[in-house]
């Protein structure tokens, strides 16, 4: 065929379309560039995100401290009164002591657990004493008060103390002064009419945190004295932290041999 010919002047022309058609299409990019700009921006976006979504979630820690009040007497036994703060505010309150023995027993278990929910409602030691329960109401509020006292002293009330309160929580371990030895001290025997009295002392340092009898005068009639009598003594050894506490009415014998062995327990603790 001839290089003039028609026919294949269309042929080369109509090769020539394909393959620059062909050269287009190889040349073209393979994305939008606004759509990959667009994907290329949302990354750091979503990293963005994904940082802040666990630093906006996690609460900043609090420190929670124990702060307990001091021992109140009252006419039926002492109360004393611990509470758990966090941020400044009352998260928990218990008493570590309260009147027990025949009816305080009973009232004891009726008015501490509302006092206690006083407590923390209030955030005070503004409550109402519990009825029937008035003693026992009158040392708590003043145990209560007390442990406020102490928490606020050392930089975090009641209340909402914001950053101040914070701040001071993690701080508070480091004033408090080291764990006091524990210590068990068993006093003399005390001979009385009625048989011997014994008494047995566990000490924090000097301070007395419970006291119990090893023996005492039991058969008879001595075996009911001693179950009204020693809990009330017990209770007025730790509360007075010394052998100056009163008889109990009705086991005068008894009571004159728990305050001699109790005495010579202290003099060998040192207290």
């Amino acid at each position: 065929m001839k290089k003039s010919h028609p026919i294949r002047r269309t042929m080369l022309a109509a090769a020539a379309t394909v393959s620059g058609i062909v050269l287009l299409i190889s040349l073209k990019p393979a994305g939008d560039p606004a759509a990959a700009s667009a994907q290329g921006g949302a990354a750091p976006q979503q990293t963005a995100a994904g940082q802040e979504s666990p630093q906006g979630g996690s609460a900043q820690q609090t420190g929670t401290r124990t702060v307990t009040g001091d021992v109140v007497k009252t006419e039926y036994g002492p109360v004393q009164v611990r509470l758990s703060l966090s941020d400044g505010r009352i998260v928990k309150a218990d008493a570590v002591q309260a009147p027990q023995g025949g009816t305080s027993d009973q009232k004891t278990a009726l008015a501490v657990p509302r006092l206690n929910k006083a407590a923390v409602a209030a955030q005070s030691a503004d409550i109402d004493a519990v009825s029937g329960a008035t003693y026992t109401s009158g040392g708590y509020k003043k145990s209560l008060q007390s442990a406020l006292d102490k928490a606020k002293a050392t930089g975090g009330g009641s209340g909402s103390a914001g950053a101040s309160g914070t701040s001071a929580s993690p701080k508070a371990p480091a004033a408090k002064a080291p764990a006091a030895q524990t210590r068990v001290i068993t006093g003399d025997v005390a001979r009385t009419e009625y048989g011997p009295v014994q008494i047995r002392l566990v000490l924090a340092g000097t301070k007395i945190t419970k006291a119990e009898t090893v023996q005492a005068p039991s058969g008879g009639r001595s075996t009911q004295v001693t179950a009204d009598a020693v809990p009330k003594l017990n209770q007025e050894a730790v509360a007075a932290g010394s052998a100056d506490i009163d008889a109990v009415s009705g086991a005068t014998y008894t009571s004159g041999g728990y305050k001699k062995s109790l005495q010579s327990a202290l003099d060998k603790a040192g207290g």
